[in-house]
């Protein structure tokens, strides 16, 4: 076999990830309080921006547009002028602000990389988004967050939530549950008592005596060991002890955290009823407005003497051009991402959060023209006000269930609400089993197969079915 060297050309596309590509792509991951702080770095070293007054915004000014969304009516309903970056397709040269490129590569971003540090509410929700699949749990779970004080407890009436979500009060109970294992222990109780049991359940040191001493712990700060001692059955030395680890315990779990709980999300984006339709719009006090400022650069220009000179002014002008067009193009693409989202989740924002429905980000990326790579940026650390409340775009987002008679699908949401039913109403004697489960549910058209039962079952923590033989029946 000859080796050989030779010269080929060859022609084909690539991305070039340019400085301003990568600001563009960075520009979208932000929410409108990150983006005001770096709008104002700009501000400071670009002589060629200027901030745009709020009540007479210019040609150069970032989209502020309300997007109706009517009931049966499409998804675009925007007023914005042509795109100036490309949604879809390869990316190219563009000679419009001296750069190339659209946000739907999926190479890294500058934001991907950067360490942030996670406050408390952010640690939570975290936790939220890994340990809590169900969709409808994790839109209970979020609410549940956004009551949490400075020292880290929520209000014991969690009636307002179920009302405000349109579900069932036990759920609400039942998520709050799931989000009382998560770290650090102790959060989101109630009360002091509950706060103690948490930790000490977490210990596993929450047996009957800690737990009566627990309930008396106004005997505890009286110093009533005679009492004490009786109501919890233990002697002298066991109340010692038991009374060292109450005071080993921390009362206020958020404050003991690294960082303090950030307050509530600022909503990047609201939503509110027009008729029988929904108006989505940005929220204009955090969204940052900024100009060019064609004077100043012509005068400038105009003066400029050395080569270096004009260069410098050149670039900074276009720098500039492509900042504004850059906050006008994240503006248009996350109200088209979001009018999409609520046009999807009408049935949740009219009724409640049991209609809830499925949905993936590359059937939203499919309906706007957009790659799923940009819609997953822009889902991400975006709220949105709802009459339903506060929520991060990805809370919308969750799994689907083929539907049996294959003319649609179930929301994986709706799939474990119908299975935690099942269940709660079984026969002690006779509880379900996962391939009687799988019956029931098809049955009533949902297509499952029997691991996908046992793995949200799993998910809920709902213990097998002679597991639940066996707890029902001693509790009889």
């Amino acid at each position: 076999m000859a080796i050989s060297q030779r010269m080929e050309m060859r022609q084909g596309q690539a991305l070039a990830m340019t400085p301003q590509l990568q600001q563009a792509i960075k520009l979208l991951t932000m929410g409108n309080l990150e983006l005001q702080a770096h709008v104002e770095l700009e501000l400071e070293s670009n002589p060629m921006l200027e901030r745009a007054d709020a009540a007479l915004p210019g040609p150069d000014a970032p989209l502020a547009t309300d997007a109706p969304v009517e009931e049966k009516s499409g998804p675009s309903v925007f007023d914005a002028d042509e795109p100036w970056l490309p949604l879809g397709g390869s990316g190219g040269a563009s000679d419009r602000g001296g750069g190339g490129g659209d946000f739907d590569d999926d190479l890294p971003s500058l934001a991907d990389t950067l360490s942030q540090e996670v406050d408390l509410r952010q640690h939570l929700l975290s936790q939220l988004a890994t340990e809590i699949a169900d969709p409808t749990d994790r839109l209970i779970g979020a609410q549940i967050v956004d009551l949490m004080d400075e020292a880290g407890y929520i209000p014991r009436d969690l009636e307002p939530v179920a009302t405000l979500l349109g579900c069932d009060p036990a759920r609400v109970e039942a998520t709050l549950a799931q989000l009382q294992q998560f770290d650090p222990p102790g959060i989101l109780a109630r009360d002091l008592k509950e706060c103690l049991a948490l930790q000490l359940r977490e210990r596993n040191r929450l047996d009957p005596a800690m737990q009566a001493l627990i309930d008396n712990l106004d005997l505890l700060a009286k110093g009533e060991r005679a009492a004490l001692l009786d109501i919890c059955g233990v002697d002298h030395e066991d109340l010692a002890d038991m009374a060292a680890e109450i005071r080993a315990l921390d009362p206020k779990p958020a404050v003991a955290f690294d960082r303090a709980p950030s307050p509530t999300a600022t909503p990047d984006i609201f939503v509110h009823r027009l008729g029988d339709g929904w108006v989505v719009e940005l929220n204009n006090e955090t969204l940052p407005r900024v100009l060019v400022d064609r004077a100043y650069y012509a005068r400038v220009n105009a003066t400029a003497r050395e080569k270096t000179e004009r260069d410098y002014v050149t670039e900074r002008y276009r720098s500039a051009t492509w900042l504004v067009k850059a906050l006008e193009q994240r503006a248009t693409t996350i109200l088209k991402v979001a009018s999409e989202i609520v046009r999807r989740q009408d049935g949740f924002l009219r009724h409640g959060v049991q209609h809830l429905q499925p949905l993936v980000r590359r059937e939203v990326a499919a309906e706007i023209g957009m790659h799923e790579s940009t819609v997953s940026r822009v889902t991400t650390d975006k709220y949105m006000a709802t009459p339903r409340g506060v929520y991060e775009l990805s809370f919308f987002f969750g799994a689907s269930i083929a539907a049996a008679d294959g003319t649609g699908a179930r929301a994986a949401a709706a799939v474990r609400s119908r299975l935690r039913q099942l269940i709660d109403a079984e026969r002690p004697d006779q509880p379900l089993s996962d391939d009687r489960l799988v019956e029931c549910l098809r049955a009533d058209g949902t297509d499952i197969a029997r691991r996908t039962v046992a793995k949200y079952r799993e998910s809920m923590q709902i213990p097998s079915s002679p597991q639940r033989r066996r707890g029902k029946l001693l509790r009889i």
